[in-house]
């Protein structure tokens, strides 16, 4: 499912694992954004608002999920490079386990927290039950969501990025029918309002969850469940060694969201509303980001564990060039599109109108974010995220919030999201210092 990164041309690599994940980013972006679309089209500006008060609090639940993904497909990419199928298994049943142990209590207790995190955030009145709602089907779901989450990202430890395609394929199809099914109440089905979204969602991705098991097992796949227990809590220890670094990085980012949707809040239910429009297509035009990140530390994990680390040069070098055409492509498309894709959501003229000028404000930062990507995500690939988080932190920290904050008094709504921009600019200064000056000077390290 991998090759050493000396067998083919890297852009070849690149694009073997590149394409497919971005395919599979594409399908995880369609999946919110079809649900936006219905809620949107079908329910009204207060419903997309009520859905978009959640998201900073979900992203900052996923920070934890992302931060253990990324330490168990760094150890897994190492394990695969080195040809040690065994411990492979080991650290993925490990990782599994300990996502279970993260997100059942979030499930749990989380119906009791939303409204007091809601309404901390600012929530309008107006849309609070909604959002209440909404948000506490999705925390009973949060086990099933980051289970797949983890999957995903540990098949692409052992260069599979296919199987995440196909999964988010069947579990986007089956949202894309259940949604309207269940707000509409098609063939006598219950009519769920807002609810619907999160209802579709976590049942298509329990489906999808089946799916990928059976299928992992018929392929013989090296990640496919087994009944004898695999367990290693030795693996443990690694795992939160690069999964809280960079935890704690996605929560800097989460936590910088909340602030800046407070702001967001107090210009009224349309801004809150086109923060939800502009954080959907964003998230389009970021999975190139996200997938390049991801590759560039699958190949350089791969490379040190077949002690092959001069291989990381041309590694960033590459990767660098790509997210230039492959993320600037996608930005170039979303300038283009922007009034057609925020109507897609906002159905009143004036608040998209206003929508797609805040979203061309901030589009161009994100070709350098997919530089900031690679950077870090070559770092990754040996363990190295403690240096890495702090100096996104501080971009976050001492540049973005500050200056959205600033000039939010000053400019109103678009001091936001120049905010935004500024901090995009910040971290890849400080990333590309810290690899230039300290990174590139010293062997890579293979972890244990």
């Amino acid at each position: 499912m991998s090759s050493s990164p000396a067998s083919r041309p890297l852009w070849r690599l690149y694009l073997g694992i590149l394409l497919p994940m971005m395919l599979t980013n594409v399908l995880q972006a369609a999946s919110g954004t079809l649900d936006g679309i219905w809620i949107g089209q079908l329910l009204g500006l207060p419903a997309i608002a009520a859905v978009s008060a959640f998201f900073p609090i979900l992203f900052l639940a996923l920070s934890l999920v992302i931060g253990l993904s990324s330490g168990a497909a760094v150890l897994i990419g190492q394990a695969w490079g080195a040809g040690d199928r065994p411990r492979v298994r080991r650290i993925a049943a490990t990782a599994i386990v300990m996502m279970l142990a993260l997100s059942l209590p979030i499930a749990l207790f989380g119906h009791f927290a939303v409204p007091g995190l809601l309404q901390a955030l600012g929530t309008p009145m107006t849309i609070l039950p909604a959002a209440i709602d909404y948000a506490r089907l999705i925390t009973v779901g949060c086990p099933v969501i980051f289970l797949l989450w983890l999957v995903t990202s540990m098949s692409r430890g052992v260069g599979d990025t296919v199987s995440p395609l196909f999964v988010l394929l069947l579990a986007t199809a089956l949202s894309l029918v259940a949604t309207p099914a269940l707000i509409e109440g098609w063939a006598g089905l219950p009519r769920l309002g807002i609810a619907s979204a999160a209802v579709s969602t976590i049942g298509a991705y329990a489906l999808s969850l089946l799916w990928l098991a059976w299928h992992w097992r018929r392929r013989r796949h090296p990640l496919a469940p087994s009944l004898s227990p695999a367990f290693d809590v030795s693996f443990v220890p690694a795992i939160l060694r690069i999964g809280l670094p960079t935890a704690g990085q996605m929560m800097s980012l989460a936590v910088a969201e909340l602030v800046l949707l407070g702001l967001v809040n107090r210009h009224g239910i349309g801004a809150t509303a086109s923060y939800g429009a502009i954080n959907q297509i964003m998230s389009w035009v970021q999975f190139p980001v996200m997938s390049l990140g991801i590759t560039a530390t699958v190949l350089a994990s791969h490379s040190i564990g077949a002690g092959k680390p001069g291989a990381i040069g041309p590694i960033l070098a590459t990767g660098l060039r790509l997210n230039l055409v492959t993320t600037g492509a996608f930005v170039v498309a979303a300038y283009l599109l922007a009034p057609v894709a925020i109507g897609l959501f906002i159905t009143d003229s004036a608040t998209a109108l206003a929508a797609a000028g805040l979203l061309r404000i901030v589009l161009w930062s994100v070709v350098l974010a997919g530089w900031s990507a690679v950077l870090s995500g070559v770092m990754r690939a040996d363990g190295t995220v403690l240096v890495p988080m702090v100096l996104f932190m501080a971009a976050i920290a001492l540049v973005e919030v500050p200056l959205a904050c600033l000039l939010d008094a000053k400019l109103g709504l678009s001091g936001i999201w120049i905010g935004y921009a500024a901090g995009f600019a910040a971290n890849l200064l400080f990333q590309a210092c810290y690899y230039r000056l300290v990174w590139s000077k010293r062997p890579a390290r293979l972890l244990t």
